[in-house]
């Protein structure tokens, strides 16, 4: 079970704990967890996170091949597939990043602005 996150803070339970999920949805956490959290951010653990915020600094032509890259990095120790990865557009000049997943056979998707 894993802590579910909403704009960026953990949900309140109204219990004096956190909302938590199972199953895919915990996974789709911790997937989300790794793709915002910066890599080397956190120093016991510098393999954890992505370097997607470093994305912007890539020329356009190369983009998508990094991001493939940073997804890949970010996700090695979680038990999914990536099957596909979309850079479109977004509001003042930011960029979303669709990662398509396979978990257990099943087809999950993740969205997030980087």
């Amino acid at each position: 079970m894993e802590p579910r996150i909403q704009n960026g803070d953990y949900i309140p339970d109204g219990l004096g704990g956190v909302v938590r999920s199972q199953g895919a949805d915990a996974l789709l956490e911790r997937v989300l967890f790794r793709l915002t959290a910066r890599r080397g951010g956190l120093p016991p653990l510098p393999q954890l996170g992505s370097r997607l915020y470093l994305l912007g600094r890539e020329p356009a032509a190369q983009r998508l091949s990094a991001a493939r890259q940073y997804v890949a990095e970010a996700l090695a120790e979680e038990a999914v597939t990536v099957t596909d990865i979309a850079l479109t557009p977004s509001e003042q000049e930011r960029t979303r990043l669709t990662v398509q997943l396979e978990y257990q056979g099943t087809d999950l998707s993740v969205s997030l602005v980087i």
